[in-house]
């Protein structure tokens, strides 16, 4: 975990397969304004790894205890990617500690079934390779790890991320524990979570927290039908499509999310 800056609490939640580290080119602005507290998700980074726990209610529930071992009771949050839709979890299940919530480039846990998103299921195949057993971690750790560098391009990195970026976010997952932590995250989800969620399991909530949901228009797997039709489940949700970007928006334009935040926060 990272911390910076002094002031009301913000909490910044990484996805995959990041850590804190997702969030340098956003900390230096929000950190003049806020306290910041940088969470490395349970098996990423350099938090623990154990050999199970994957789940989304799970990982929502560290970021809990988290904030009662830090004595925050109630927080601003932005969640990108996997830390995103942790960030909703946490909204419906403890909407008193969201003051206020900006989601990244993630889904929401209401998604709409009809023919435009079901086109767009093909692009999450990448989650079936990570998720089988033996091969997931393999693919995600082997040797110069050449399937990671392929998401790593085909998600838009290239150029965003310098060498030593993409070092430290490539080098956690050749630990044995780290590349099965990944494994079983996607693979509890396809298997516990994926179906309760396009049957509408989290229909039954509303969500109350006011929220910000940007999405970059380049982003080759979040397509825009994907994200639409959060409208009768959430009291103050809007959607904003940024041009001219991919899927890491918080390193592709931290521009437009540290604008956006000091706004949106302020509200």
């Amino acid at each position: 975990m990272a911390e910076a800056g002094a002031g009301d609490p913000l909490v910044l939640l990484h996805g995959w397969p990041e850590h804190w580290w997702a969030w340098r080119r956003v900390i230096p602005g929000l950190a003049e304004r806020y306290r910041l507290v940088c969470p490395d998700l349970r098996g990423f980074g350099w938090s623990e790894a154990p050999g199970r726990g994957y789940g989304t209610e799970q990982l929502s529930d560290d970021v809990v205890r988290l904030l009662d071992a830090l004595g925050l009771q109630r927080v601003r949050f932005i969640g990108h990617d996997w830390g995103g839709f942790v960030g909703f979890l946490i909204c419906l299940s403890h909407p008193a500690r969201v003051e206020r919530f900006m989601a990244l480039n993630t889904a929401h846990p209401f998604p709409l079934l009809n023919a435009r998103t079901l086109a767009t299921f093909w692009r999450f195949w990448y989650q079936l390779v990570i998720a089988a057993p033996g091969l997931g971690p393999q693919a995600v750790s082997g040797g110069r790890q050449p399937f990671m560098r392929f998401l790593h391009r085909w998600n838009g990195a290239e150029g965003v991320w310098s060498p030593e970026d993409t070092e430290l976010f490539l080098a956690p997952m050749r630990e044995p524990a780290r590349a099965r932590a990944s494994s079983a995250l996607y693979r509890t989800f396809l298997l516990e979570t994926l179906v309760p969620l396009l049957g509408g399991y989290y229909k039954a909530q509303r969500l109350r927290t006011p929220t910000l949901m940007l999405q970059g228009k380049r982003d080759p797997v979040l397509r825009p039908a994907f994200v639409r039709g959060y409208e009768r489940y959430a009291d103050d949700m809007t959607l904003e499509f940024v041009d001219d970007c991919g899927h890491l928006l918080p390193e592709e334009r931290p521009d437009v999310v540290l604008s956006r935040a000091i706004d949106f926060f302020a509200g």
